[in-house]
């Protein structure tokens, strides 16, 4: 949550994410602070540092909108209800579950007991559904390939 935070006061977002307004912020931001504005090496180190913060911020933006969760949802309701919890990994309050169909998602704000329960359940799928899937902010993050 912290990161969210963090990227949503770089992006000054006050509440929901409008996937509009953050193209338009992330563009005039880049165009701000891109390093081949600066002559000053130390001002060019710290552009790029800044860029690249911008660049990972609006992906991550991307991710957690609601037009991006609205346009994926079928997809991931898929993978949720028929596909297997394949590995999992805690860390803090994310948790980040790889399905058998090679999806990854990232979960916030999972706290270490829930996660205990998770990996503890007798069906790690049925928990995860009546407990995470649907209860905590969600991104995607990558799909993997999966070996037949």
């Amino acid at each position: 949550m912290k990161r969210i935070k963090e990227y949503k006061k770089l992006f000054s977002i006050e509440s929901t994410i409008d996937l509009k307004e953050l193209k338009t912020t992330y563009r005039n931001l880049v165009k701000e602070y891109h390093p081949d504005k600066f002559v000053d090496e130390t001002a060019k180190l710290e552009a790029e540092e800044i860029s690249t913060k911008i660049i990972d911020g609006y992906h991550f933006l991307v991710g957690v909108a609601p037009e991006t969760k609205e346009a994926n949802l079928e997809e991931y309701k898929i993978t949720t209800s028929e596909c297997q919890v394949a590995d999992w990994r805690h860390k803090s309050m994310l948790l980040e579950v790889t399905f058998s169909d090679g999806n990854v998602y990232e979960y916030f704000g999972v706290n270490k007991i829930l996660f205990g329960k998770f990996i503890n359940a007798k069906s790690m799928n049925n928990f995860g559904k009546r407990n995470i899937y649907n209860s905590f902010l969600y991104r995607k993050i990558k799909k993997i390939a999966v070996k037949a």
